[in-house]
């Protein structure tokens, strides 16, 4: 059979050959007729074949899309993956991406307990295995064996129920039940690939037109002000004092709030992100609670990102979750909405690409709670890794199982190497000319003010750029070092600023700071006043 089919084969590529060597000639017969004859002047070209119009420009796209930033992966991750294919055109011998929250990408390594389980929940078949005892640890195989019997057929690759498995959101209910002090029920719980895809499902439930406001914090994570935009609503910027360390002061919430409605917006939720991102602040409890009130009293959302509540580096600040502070306060179900946001890309954990995390929806009506259901089953559900994976966050090895201190070891050792990074690249800010940074509390992140001489102001104008993406180009292309300007999270008119992680490995932070001295001191000399 293999061999008539090979034969087939060949009498229909031979007779292939023929016709094109026949169409060729003709071909060549008309080419040579028609060389003589300009192809302007034929009929056929100008009246049978017109220029066609692409089906679709820039121009045409939805204009939201358009209006749409995100200055995380903007130009200067451009210059600079650009810069990575073409090692020869600089001096540095690696470009140290301090731009994204990408802790994995940087070298930290995924914490084993985590990955065994996802392992074994992945291949099951290997769970009966005499060798697997040998080579996973007795609670990561029990745990595995728990969260397959959770998921019908044991089908890891198949659908689930579009808020998330139902075993594994009791998991998570407990994990949040256990961390607050107050009941947590699994059926608010919506498990989302990542946070990201939750605050653009509130995002679309909540903004009918851009007449409809969310008020967000400035600086803010670029997620904000892009899934507005492309939701179509208006984003009303309250300023974080960086006098304060980046305090949140409901007075200029209100103040914002009032503005807002007097242009006819209609505010309709408050995001407020605890730890910081750009600024690592923790806010205090009172703050909290003051913030609480305010939404309880002005009736707006609450929108609670808190994908940073394990990253707290400093001893007289603790995470408290605004569910926790709301609850504490005697508030419940009917008197505020509130919704909170968690991932796995954060943390110490820093799954980022396995894209986990959920939202968890409380102080709504059950008819609202249907559309936000609706909404969720239109993207079926979220991966089954990331599914597993937010379980597994909120529910850790616990003492006396055997994957308890080597857990407690690996998370231990990598929030205790964040904190010492924030502190020295925190001390290497501030020793700088013209350069202040508040202290990093939480979060990934440093967001330093830099007072920019006028002559680099005015440099920055004629290449028609804003001042501190000047600032860090110039420092990408002399070092290799990539960092945020400050104008893409929003900051007070007239100041300037970057963001910088804290998470290349410990050791190239010092090199990282070599070279930022190196070249701030230079560029300083260089546009001096």
């Amino acid at each position: 059979m293999r061999r008539f089919v090979i034969g087939r084969g060949r009498n229909f590529l031979n007779r292939s050959h023929q016709q094109n060597l026949l169409s060729s000639s003709s071909s060549h017969c008309q080419s040579r007729f028609l060389s003589s004859t300009s192809v302007i002047d034929s009929p056929s070209s100008s009246s049978m074949a017109p220029t066609s119009s692409p089906a679709i420009t820039v121009d045409s796209l939805n204009p939201k899309v358009l209006k749409c930033e995100y200055a995380v992966r903007g130009e200067i991750v451009s210059i600079a993956q650009e810069l990575q294919t073409n090692p020869g055109s600089h001096s540095f011998d690696e470009i140290l991406y301090c731009n994204i929250g990408n802790p994995q990408s940087l070298g930290q390594q995924p914490i084993t307990f985590f990955r065994e389980v996802l392992a074994l929940c992945d291949h099951p078949s290997i769970l009966d295995r005499s060798e697997t005892q040998g080579l996973f640890s007795a609670d990561s195989i029990e745990r595995a064996w728990q969260i397959l019997d959770q998921i019908p057929g044991r089908a890891t690759g198949a659908y689930s129920h579009s808020q998330g498995i139902k075993g594994l959101r009791d998991t998570i209910a407990a994990g949040i039940e256990a961390r607050d002090g107050f009941p947590a029920d699994p059926n608010d719980i919506f498990l989302t690939d990542g946070a990201s895809p939750a605050v653009h499902m509130m995002m679309q439930l909540l903004i009918r037109s851009e007449n409809d406001g969310i008020l967000c914090p400035i600086p803010q994570y670029p997620l904000y002000s892009a899934s507005i935009a492309l939701h179509g609503g208006t984003l009303v910027p309250y300023y974080l004092d960086e006098a304060t360390g980046w305090g949140l002061e409901t007075s200029e919430v209100k103040k914002q709030l009032e503005a807002a409605k007097a242009k006819g917006i209609t505010v309709r939720a408050l995001v407020v992100i605890n730890p910081g991102n750009p600024t690592g602040q923790v806010l205090a409890e009172e703050n909290q609670r003051a913030i609480v009130d305010f939404c309880k009293k002005e009736g707006l959302v609450l929108l609670a990102d808190e994908v940073y509540q394990e990253n707290v580096y400093v001893p007289e600040k603790k995470f408290h979750s605004f569910k926790k502070v709301s609850r504490s306060m005697g508030y419940g179900e009917k008197d505020i909405s509130l919704v909170s946001f968690q991932s796995v890309s954060k943390g110490y954990h820093g799954e980022c690409g396995k894209r986990g995390g959920y939202m968890e929806v409380t102080g709504f009506s059950p008819e609202v709670r249907e559309q936000i259901y609706k909404v969720a089953s239109v993207n079926l559900c979220s991966n089954i890794s990331g599914q597993i994976l937010a379980s597994l966050v909120m529910s850790p090895p616990k003492v006396g199982d055997e994957s308890y201190e080597s857990y407690c070891a690996e998370r231990d050792g990598i929030l205790s190497s964040l904190a010492r990074r924030a502190k020295t690249l925190e001390d290497a800010f501030n020793s700088l000319e013209g350069i202040t940074c508040n202290k990093a509390e939480g979060a990934m992140y440093l967001f330093p003010r830099i007072q920019l001489p006028e002559k680099a102001i005015k440099a920055a104008e004629a290449e028609k750029t804003v001042p501190d993406a000047f600032y860090c180009r110039r420092l990408l292309n002399a070092t290799g070092i990539v960092l945020v300007p400050g104008s893409g999270f929003g900051q007070v008119p007239g100041t300037w600023h970057f963001r910088c992680t804290i998470l290349p490995q410990e050791d190239k932070i010092p090199a990282i700071v070599t070279r930022l001295t190196d070249f701030h001191k230079s560029f300083m000399d260089k546009f001096r006043n």
